[in-house]
């Protein structure tokens, strides 16, 4: 096994002291989760620092490892500068994809966690390594990359249109989107004319 990459070994480390940290310090989570804004309790820093945060060790658990399947190769596919951009452009895009929903719903709840960045890397591996076969842990059939971004986007969006509660399921969709333009930018394709 290949070690990890140090933006990704980095990153999981980061999560996992802060989950750490904001049970000695319950403020952490008042401060750096994402409020909306109309709450009173919004501040611009959370945008971004929302990510480093998780609701319970299940939520950090299944994060942390799909950061590690994922993550780990598009690091060392596109280096750690573009890794970076890629993870902040999926955890930005989520949070203004849920910002923007919980003002259309009129919601309160806090927003945490990685995953808007982690379905951005989803979304960039299953356009890069389309043919890969994943295994996942939920459901355990081996499928296509291709195959397995395309489920997992259709259910997030199905569940997000139901209204399932306690997920934030647009904000994975946003994490997706974020990835999606960012490829284009780098790709020079519409709506960015300038080859990158």
């Amino acid at each position: 096994m290949l070690p990890l990459p140090p933006v990704t070994q980095a990153l999981m480390l980061i999560c996992t002291a802060v989950f750490a940290l904001n049970y000695l310090v319950p403020m952490i989570g008042l401060w750096f989760a994402l409020w909306p804004l109309g709450s009173g309790q919004f501040a611009p820093w959370q945008v971004l620092s929302y990510a480093f945060l998780h609701g319970d060790l299940v939520h950090l658990f299944f994060n942390m490892l799909g950061i590690w399947m994922f993550g780990s190769e598009l690091e060392r596919l596109w280096g750690q500068k573009r890794y970076i951009q890629m993870l902040v452009a999926g955890a930005i895009a989520a949070a203004l994809v849920q910002m923007v929903f919980n003002l259309v719903v009129g919601s309160r709840a806090p927003m945490v966690g990685a995953s808007g960045a982690l379905f951005g890397l989803l979304l960039c591996y299953g356009m890069l390594f389309p043919n890969r076969t994943i295994m996942p842990l939920f459901p355990p059939i081996p499928m296509k990359a291709r195959t397995f971004v395309i489920v997992f986007g259709a259910l997030e969006l199905v569940l997000g249109v139901a209204g399932a509660t306690g997920v934030a399921h647009f904000a994975h969709l946003g994490g997706m989107l974020g990835a999606w333009l960012l490829l284009l930018y780098w790709r020079g394709r519409l709506p960015f004319s300038r080859r990158r």
